[in-house]
């Protein structure tokens, strides 16, 4: 890092700030997933989720840090506000209203993030509403009712309590985003999977003690989870690069320009983003399913558990579309070949402008396609692999991809940081020296 070190992060005041204040609101987080929802039978509940290990609730239940097996006030998790956000990013294609708020800027993004929060809170309605009538017809396997005295005044808490747990949940997010370090919706989703890592650890080594876990089936896991983290920093950290040769200018009596430099293109351009679209929108009519007794409805809930065919396919075809689309979102090809040639800028042996935009846009095309690719294999193969090796805890490709991807950025956001603060101090010194001078 030139000299600049991670030692160096808590001397630097406003990266320490930054860094001190996510820690303090992801600590919020995981005190609000511990406050529970007025009216459930704790005991009965934690028996009813000790039976669905492997399903799609236990998957769910990951992602909130464990608040959906306690039903507390953060039991919806950021997944409504992330569905919110898929569906009006959608509406921007059809729409022609959003469309035109989106090319508006700052502002017109002010009005879409309102949006988003609006749907946000409807979506907290609908699922906590289906959550509150299943229950009450739920039992535990020794047959206690999870809720002992339901009605319509069991409803409406639930409803309030789940949706005004997601809303908070989605101002944490945006207040970690804004003042903090990295993307706050994605620290929460990872707070609340590492939230379960000691507990698991724990309970592997109790069923080691037993014998309930093989030896060999533990290491056989622990060299595998080892080779997809590799995998995902390998490719996560690959890049496609398309050189560019600037023509030379002369403007005056000066000469610009000359050089030859790269466009970067990443193999993943979307990130952790596909994977975490794509499990918001098999969760949703999932949970619903699991939570109403009707045979259409336990079908459905059958068919969106990890490791099913049904759900795999679901689940790569979402990858996929959210691959193409938040790629086609976050990069123009049209733009970027416009501001090259404005600048002079040219890919050698391709005319500037259109031809230019064609051959960005086929190998963005290319290196997408080969993205979606390893992301599917990375979420869905753990998760047969898992099951059929009956591993105590859910820890699959999809958290593990999280994990490593947040990680990653973050620790990149704060490398920046602390290059930015190096130049800016080495931009100091060059100016009292100039005064000495």
């Amino acid at each position: 890092m030139n000299g600049v070190g991670f030692q160096n992060i808590f001397k630097i005041p406003e990266l320490k700030k930054r860094i001190l204040f996510t820690l303090a609101m992801l600590a919020v987080y995981r005190i609000g997933a511990h406050i529970p929802t007025p009216g459930i039978n704790g005991a009965a509940l934690a028996e009813f989720f000790a039976s669905t290990q492997g399903t799609i609730l236990g998957f769910f239940d990951m992602f909130s840090g464990g608040a959906l097996s306690r039903l507390t006030i953060f039991a919806l998790g950021i997944m409504p506000y992330i569905s919110a956000s898929i569906i009006l990013q959608l509406l921007t294609i059809v729409w022609p209203y959003l469309e035109k708020l989106k090319k508006e800027g700052e502002q017109g993004q002010k009005k879409i993030t309102q949006y988003t929060r609006y749907g946000t809170v409807l979506l907290s309605i609908v699922q906590s509403t289906g959550i509150s009538i299943g229950l009450e017809a739920m039992r535990s396997p020794t047959g206690a009712l999870i809720v002992p005295e339901p009605g319509l005044s069991f409803r409406l808490m639930t409803i309030l309590t789940l949706t005004a747990g997601t809303s908070f949940i989605m101002w944490l997010g945006e207040q970690i985003s804004e003042r903090g370090i990295g993307n706050g919706i994605s620290l929460i989703i990872f707070a609340g999977i590492i939230a379960g890592t000691p507990a698991a650890i724990i309970n592997s080594f109790r069923l080691l003690g037993t014998g309930e876990l093989q030896p060999f089936a533990m290491i056989l896991l622990l060299l595998f989870m080892v080779f997809v983290v590799g995998v995902i920093v390998f490719f996560e950290s690959g890049q496609r690069k398309i050189p560019i040769q600037y023509a030379k200018r002369i403007v005056g009596r000066k000469m610009y320009g000359g050089q030859s430099t790269h466009l970067p293109l990443k193999i993943n351009t979307s990130g952790v983003i596909p994977p975490i679209f794509a499990s918001s929108i098999i969760m949703f009519p999932a949970t619903i399913a699991q939570f109403i007794d009707h045979p259409w409805m336990t079908t459905i809930s059958a068919n969106l558990t990890p490791a099913t065919l049904i759900y795999s396919l679901v689940f790569i075809g979402a990858v996929f579309f959210f691959c193409f689309f938040y790629t086609a979102i976050i990069f123009n090809p049209v733009d970027v070949a416009d501001n090259m040639k404005k600048n002079g800028g040219f890919v050698p042996g391709i005319r500037p402008g259109g031809r230019t935009s064609e051959y960005i846009d086929k190998i963005l095309s290319r290196i997408t396609f080969c993205g979606a690719i390893y992301l599917s294999l990375i979420c869905v193969l753990p998760d047969y692999l898992i099951r059929y090796m009956n591993i105590p805890f859910y820890f699959g490709g999809t958290s593990l991809l999280i994990v490593v991807g947040v990680s990653m950025d973050t620790m990149q956001q704060i490398e920046s940081h602390l290059h930015m603060r190096s130049y800016e101090g080495f931009m100091k010194k060059g100016k009292l020296k100039g005064r000495r001078g």
